[in-house]
């Protein structure tokens, strides 16, 4: 029998990053990880309620999106856009693919190569789902102006790169 690990090494369900009054945060209130993980965190689990009861993670969410989008994208490009290895690209598809939410087809241009596309059901799951999490992630971000949050994805996306 495996023992089990000590509580603080056991995952625990994810809280918001609260701030409490009264505490000094030192340099923390200097640095962007520190605050762009707080937000992320938020997000999150705006995300997580968007998707609830759906059993799909935020990774899953943008494979779903990508090959909605780019129909016929190879497991490769999307383990590229993931930041995932093949195997992992593989095995996410696979796990879609017994959901029935993707369909792997032959390339037409290419015989020996196959694409993603999204099946029916795929195709109303990410509908459906881009609505939820598009309001939540407004409301969310409902503390900026439409000015502030174009400047704030600009800025992360300059960051990312």
């Amino acid at each position: 029998m495996t023992p089990k690990p000590p509580a603080a090494y056991r995952p625990r369900t994810l809280a918001p990053m609260q701030r409490v009054a009264g505490l000094d945060y030192d340099v923390l209130d200097d640095l962007l990880g520190y605050a762009l993980r707080r937000a992320q965190v938020a997000m999150f689990l705006a995300f997580h309620a968007a998707t609830r009861r759906q059993d799909i993670t935020p990774p899953r969410f943008t494979a779903l999106v990508i090959v909605g989008a780019n129909p016929g994208i190879s497991q490769t490009a999307l383990g590229n856009v993931l930041g995932i290895a093949r195997s992992g690209a593989m095995a996410l598809t696979d796990w879609f693919e017994a959901r029935e939410l993707i369909a792997r087809r032959r390339s037409p241009n290419d015989g020996r190569a196959w694409g993603l596309h999204l099946t029916v059901r795929g195709e109303r799951m990410v509908r459906r789902m881009k609505r939820n999490v598009i309001a939540l992630d407004r409301r969310r971000a409902a503390v900026l102006s439409e000015s502030e949050r174009r400047n704030l994805l600009r800025l992360l996306n300059k960051l990312a790169e």
